[in-house]
């Protein structure tokens, strides 16, 4: 037997891809590094998730889910020839109105979650710019955010429970209904794990009430820094939108280009604000919003005056990554956070970077919360081109670290931040985390080469010396 005829024998022969082309499909997720996808496998049930994974152990062949593919730091991609395990056929949804919770496979895709639990009167709260192809298996993998959590928290905020399919085949549930479950919270290690630690094949999640009312505001700015200071001036008179989002001019061009959302284009950057609750909490909420931008110099300021009007400047916003593609052929979207306070002074410095490298640089940012996306649009056939990109795209992490920023807001660390991490974290963390993965997985065989650089697993860390041992 091989491995394919035994998967076969699992699954049948129509969920077992192994010709070229549709190997090479699998090879990638939406970022730039392609990977060798042996053998791509569709299950439908935890059980056969669990015999892929026995079988594909005793073959020694390395094993990486995948949702969707939209991931964009190269988690979801065999590093070495392996098995791409498919989950986007286990997408069941069981709504439990009464507890205001669904059970749902790694595979539903996270805006037709929110559009089942709608007449319910609740819906899903991380929303990431991709939630139509999105999956909600890989924003528990990513722990994934969105516009809307800025309020609300990320992924690991709204997961009670995970049903894991681990490293040797058994399937064990961490997390529970209860809010506050007794022992170590494995749940939550899980959540961000990016299929390192088990393969996701069902998860509790949290509904939030749908909001009995909305205000979306739509500012300009003659520049990023009167922008960046409402901002902050929001938040310092004590209100946490559901979302702050903020794009640069060149991004709200690109936009208005492509969906005509209704963006001021003539502005520096935009800010675009939402607040939700009862109707007198949201007109108080967005007087001081109005209030904030005009002592900021608003050049625009606009309130969306139907929800026809609100669901276009969020079209506008979620479309902004698609409208890149009119600038170039490729684009690299990065991802990292700095204090909400070093916005302008970290803005500068991208700039200069991308001008520096001659690269077409467009800026979407989840302001509140000090998410940066700059959005590099490039030909990657040009000579040097994707080499310029990836040198330009490692200063911008580190000028984010640099100014008290972190790794990674929502989109992982994957491939592409993985020898960044010790920009911010010492050996004896990079030594707990690489503990931590080894209790779930000795051998490695779960999307093996992610997260952690090489050598953070140190076996003698914090040990004096043996006897007559050189050093």
């Amino acid at each position: 037997m091989t491995l394919t005829a035994e998967l076969r024998d699992i699954l049948g022969h129509d969920r077992v891809l192994s010709e070229p082309l549709e190997r090479w499909v699998y090879g990638m997720d939406s970022g730039v590094v392609r990977g060798d996808a042996q053998l791509v496998a569709f299950p439908e049930t935890t059980a056969e998730v669990a015999a892929i994974v026995r079988v594909a152990r005793h073959y020694r062949t390395p094993i990486v889910a995948r949702g969707a593919g939209t991931g964009l730091a190269g988690g979801a991609i065999p590093t070495q020839p392996g098995l791409v395990v498919v989950l986007t056929k286990m997408n069941s949804v069981e709504i439990d109105e009464a507890n205001a919770t669904a059970w749902v496979g790694p595979g539903v895709i996270n805006l037709d979650l929110s559009k089942q639990t709608e007449p319910h009167g609740f819906h899903f709260a991380p929303d990431p710019s991709s939630q139509s192809a999105c999956t909600i298996g890989g924003n528990i993998a990513n722990n994934s955010g969105g516009p809307h959590c800025l309020a609300e928290g990320s992924t690991v905020g709204h997961v009670l429970a995970v049903e894991l399919v681990t490293a040797d085949g058994d399937v064990v549930m961490l997390g529970g209904p209860a809010p506050d479950p007794i022992g170590l919270d494995l749940r939550g290690v899980v959540v961000g794990s990016e299929g390192t630690l088990g393969i996701i094949t069902k998860a509790l999640v949290r509904l939030t009430p749908n909001p009995p009312d909305v205000r979306t505001l739509l500012t300009g700015f003659a520049s990023v820094e009167d922008a960046a200071a409402t901002v902050s001036g929001i938040i310092a008179r004590g209100v946490v939108p559901a979302a702050l989002e903020m794009m640069d001019q060149r991004m709200t061009q690109a936009v208005e280009r492509f969906v005509s959302a209704g963006f001021p284009t003539d502005a520096a950057a935009v800010l675009l604000a939402e607040v939700v609750g009862l109707s007198a909490a949201v007109e108080a909420e967005a007087a001081i919003i109005s209030e904030v931008a005009r002592e900021n110099n608003a050049t625009t300021l606009r309130v969306a005056a139907d929800e026809s009007e609100r669901a276009k400047l969020w079209l506008g916003r979620k479309s902004a990554f698609g409208a890149v593609a009119q600038a170039a052929p490729d684009y690299y979207l990065h991802d990292t956070v700095v204090p909400r306070t070093k916005l302008v002074e970290t803005m500068t410095r991208v700039y200069e970077i991308a001008d520096r490298h001659g690269i077409t640089m467009l800026n979407v940012f989840h302001a509140g919360d000090g998410n940066l996306h700059p959005l590099m649009a490039f030909d990657s056939e040009e000579e040097g081109m994707l080499d310029r990109v990836k040198a330009a795209a490692r200063e911008l992490v580190e000028v984010c670290v640099q100014v008290g920023g972190a790794l990674s807001g929502e989109h992982g660390i994957g491939i592409e931040k993985r020898d960044l991490m010790k920009l911010v974290f010492n050996e004896a963390d990079l030594d707990a985390q690489a503990r931590i993965r080894e209790a779930f997985d000795p051998a490695q065989a779960l999307n093996p080469d992610k997260i952690l650089p090489a050598g953070s697993r140190c076996f003698d860390l914090g040990r004096p010396p043996l006897e007559g041992m050189w050093v």
